[in-house]
């Protein structure tokens, strides 16, 4: 840079001759205008602070944040995973009540026959009545308790108007169109019909009313004699056998029962099949747990029973199963046992033992013991 050729002298006179420059400002106000530069700097400082501090923050919070999530999340598949848990404890609850309640059901099977220990001081009756197609007789039975010192055949009179035989799927059949008393002095029953009567027209008509009237009298006494008469005198005239004045009645015996399924229903009554006597209660079980002799008749031993040997020790029927045999406490075992007490009944024996019971009860049967046979088969109500 080249020198100055201005002297200091010759500069301070210099400036003398300049126009003088007046600043009327107040001193203040001049003043002022130095702090605002320095708040202008402070100003931009703060928020630079501020961002650092809020970083800062957000450094040591966010993990805190993100921990309280995780903490949230945790406790919201806690409780997801506890009502979830508690879902399946109550489908389980559920489950079990109704494994509960299918036991129950099962372990409620009822019997179907009359057994002694439920008469008391009643009278039992049986009325055989035609099945639906009228091809064979099915055993009705109830308890009578208000006998009033009254015979078996009052009661059964009065008794006939109160069945319900359509309503079991059965014909209707009785009242009789005919008069039945009883001669004590001689022991007979007295069957007497109206001139006019059905009772001789058709083979069918004819073996039905004979048959009925047998079986009605070997069921609820000891008669072993039946007279018939028409309007009083003396014998009714059937269109195939001719004029009868007499039947002889006498207990079958050695019979298989079988299971009746009248249309719609789903409780069978348990019917004997009177047209052929086996030789020894085995056969019979093997003839139940086979083919029906009839069309309308269904076999009433399940194959579950697995029946391996029989045999007899005086009145008592023992029975042995095979070790695969599996029984099941229900309804329909149920029924099936009281095929067998009923059979075990027609061929004498008063009692049936099991010598190794799958279970140790069916229904109301405990199976441990010795179980009686039945007095009357197809309890209903009149």
């Amino acid at each position: 840079m080249r020198k100055s050729e201005w002297s200091d002298e010759e500069l301070i006179q210099l400036l003398k001759q300049m126009p003088k420059i007046e600043d009327n400002r107040h001193p203040r106000d001049i003043y002022q205008n130095i702090p605002q530069r320095k708040r202008k700097s402070i100003q931009w400082v703060f928020p630079s602070i501020a961002a650092i501090a809020a970083l800062f923050l957000f450094f040591i919070l966010v993990p805190k944040f993100m921990d309280g999530n995780q903490h949230s999340t945790d406790k919201a598949a806690d409780r997801e995973s506890a009502q979830t848990g508690e879902v399946k404890k109550e489908a389980s609850q559920k489950s079990t009540a109704d494994k509960r309640e299918m036991t129950s059901v099962a372990s409620e099977a009822e019997r179907t026959a009359i057994y002694a220990d439920e008469i008391g001081n009643g009278q039992v009756l049986t009325y055989w009545i035609p099945d639906e197609q009228a091809e064979f007789l099915v055993p009705v039975s109830n308890i009578v308790t208000e006998t009033q010192g009254k015979t078996w055949v009052e009661l059964f009179n009065e008794k006939a108007s109160e069945l319900k035989e359509p309503e079991w799927g059965l014909t209707d059949y009785y009242p009789l169109n005919a008069s039945v008393n009883i001669d004590q002095q001689k022991n007979v029953v007295l069957v007497d019909v109206p001139y006019g009567h059905q009772y001789g027209q058709g083979s069918a008509n004819e073996r039905l009313f004979i048959n009925s009237l047998k079986k009605d009298v070997a069921s609820n006494s000891t008669i072993k004699q039946i007279e018939l008469s028409t309007g009083g005198n003396t014998g009714i005239e059937f269109g195939n056998t001719g004029i009868e004045d007499q039947l002889t009645v006498s207990n079958d015996k050695n019979r298989a029962f079988f299971f009746y399924y009248p249309q719609g229903s789903e409780q069978p009554f348990i019917v004997p099949y009177d047209d052929t006597p086996y030789n020894d209660v085995q056969s019979a079980f093997g003839a139940m747990m086979g083919d029906p002799p009839k069309t309308n008749l269904q076999k009433s031993i399940l194959p579950s029973f697995g029946i391996e040997n029989v045999a007899s020790e005086g009145k008592t029927l023992i029975i042995s199963f095979k070790s695969n045999a599996a029984l099941e406490d229900n309804q329909q075992t149920l029924l099936s046992l009281e095929a067998i007490l009923l059979t075990a009944k027609d061929f004498g024996f008063d009692k049936v033992s099991v010598s190794n019971p799958p279970v140790s009860t069916i229904g109301p049967f405990d199976l441990t013991k010795a179980i009686d046979v039945p007095v009357a088969p197809n309890k209903r109500d009149f």
